[in-house]
């Protein structure tokens, strides 16, 4: 099981931590990924880490601003967000699965989403 947490309130140029835990697993064997999804829209990927560190954003929007990090001692993922922007607002998933893709599909533990409230 995935749980988030971290989701919030903040104004445009803010910044947020958001963090991925597991409960009963281990998520060092799993690629770990961030999804969002705004009402009406589909689930759209974010940013990753593989199993083995290695990180990649879905575009350079996100590049720079966001940045994924492991720590498998904790069995948390973590993703720091700066110079928030009000598009950045949406419901934030984790989703934890064995293979490296941005696809959701793909993946097969999801924690139940936090909110990201980016104001202008």
């Amino acid at each position: 099981q995935l749980v988030e947490s971290g989701g919030g309130k903040v104004q445009a140029g803010g910044s947020l931590r958001l963090s991925c835990a597991a409960s009963g697993g281990s998520l060092s064997g799993y690629s770990v990924s961030w999804f969002r999804q705004t009402p009406g829209k589909e689930r759209e990927f974010v940013v990753g880490i593989s199993r083995g560190g290695v990180s990649r954003a879905a575009a350079d929007s996100e590049k720079g601003r966001f940045t994924i990090s492991r720590d498998n001692a904790k069995n948390t993922v973590t993703l720091q967000m700066n110079s928030l922007k009000p598009e950045d607002t949406a419901v934030y998933y984790c989703a934890a699965g064995t293979g490296w893709s941005t696809f959701q599909f793909e993946y097969t533990y999801w924690g139940q989403g936090t909110q990201v409230t980016v104001s202008s």
